[in-house]
């Protein structure tokens, strides 16, 4: 069974996405190819992200 290191829940947007991280913290990015490579690079270790299936990104 994996174990996450962290959780991250993301809004998204049509111009950014909000992220929240399992510690408390908060941060926003830019809808982009260059937000979304911030975003990543933001994460560390075995993350679970979850988001919301709105818009574009549903099914």
């Amino acid at each position: 069974m994996n174990k996450y290191k962290q959780y991250v829940g993301i809004d998204m947007s049509k111009d950014v996405f909000d992220v929240s991280y399992s510690d408390g913290s908060h941060k926003t990015f830019d809808n982009t190819k260059s937000g979304f490579t911030k975003f990543v690079k933001s994460l560390s270790g075995n993350v679970h992200c979850v988001m919301e299936n709105t818009g574009r990104y549903h099914c």
